[in-house]
This record gives C-alpha cells, structure tokens and sequence, in this order.
C-alpha cells in the first residue's frame, strides 16, 4: 500500500490532496470468511466519506508531477533540508539531544530542565520572540516535546536559532 500527502511535499498543506494506491491483489478475509479486496473497501470508504478534491486542486496537482513541477519542488526541498541543517546544527553545537530534520522537515526535542511544552512555548515567546509547536498539541504523550519547523525564511531561521542559543545557554 503506498499512501502519498502533497501537503509537505508540494506545500498542498490543507488542500486535502494526495492519493492511496492498493493492489488489487491484496485481500483480507471477512468475519464470514470470505476473500474480500482491501481496494475495493477502501474505494466504498472513500466514496462514502469524500466528496472529492475541487478540480483547480486536482489540476495543481497534475502540475506537481510534470518537469517543471518536479524541478520547483526538488529545490523547496533543497531550501527546506538547509534550513533544518541550521536548526540541527544549533541543536548539536548546545548539546540538545533532537530527533527529525533529515528526511523531514521537523526538528523535534525535549523541553529543557523538565519543562511542560507549554512553558516552554510561552517562555520562547515571551524571551526571544521564536514560535513554536508544543508537543501537548499532539495528545498528552506530547507534553514535554517541543517541535520547530524547516519551513520558513532561511535568514528568519538563522535569527531565530541565534536566539535559541541565547536562551537555552541562560536557562
């Protein structure tokens, strides 16, 4: 089963598209025992559930796949891969043990000194300006994890983890 979201790769973030490919021959076995195709259940899922993508969608994301679509986002993703360098490298140089920023555009660590997520959002927020995501937003095992993002700005990056590593070094 191979599953794709164009939100990341294409920047299609909300715009609900992407694709799910199931070989026909891949079957599970219904509660009567019979051979039923996981294709064809979730084509009757998907039929019952979604409406369907708006065709300007649907033909922004034919674009994605032509020459030149795959040539713009190849070099976002190059953009994206040298921003998350900075957040790493900022993150090794202080001794933050992190995980993600190599095939995603995520840099994930844990809070310093123990912090909830929240805390530690509000205090990047209120000290040195810098957003964001608390890990609690993503469920209770969350708490505790912080998330930066790749996707922005590369001389915004670059302020930002410069003043990360103030405050991290003062706390």
């Amino acid at each position: 089963i191979e599953m794709c979201s164009l939100s990341k790769t294409a920047g299609f973030t909300g715009m609900r598209c992407g694709y799910t490919v199931i070989p026909n021959e891949l079957k599970v076995k219904a509660s009567d025992g019979t051979e039923v195709s996981i294709s064809q259940l979730w084509s009757r899922r998907q039929g019952s559930k979604f409406n369907g993508v708006s065709y300007p969608v649907q033909c922004a994301a034919a674009a994605v796949f032509t020459e030149e679509g795959l040539e713009q986002i190849h070099k976002n993703i190059s953009y994206y891969q040298e921003n998350a360098k900075i957040i790493s490298s900022t993150m090794d140089k202080l001794g933050v043990k992190y995980t993600g920023g190599i095939n995603s555009p995520y840099i994930w660590f844990k809070c310093p000194n123990n912090m909830n997520s929240w805390d530690f959002f509000d205090l990047m927020l209120n000290k040195i300006a810098v957003v964001g995501t608390p890990g609690a937003g993503f469920g209770k095992n969350g708490d505790g994890w912080f998330r930066l993002t790749a996707f922005g700005d590369r001389d915004k990056t670059a302020e930002a983890m410069k003043r990360f590593e103030k405050l991290v070094s003062e706390i």
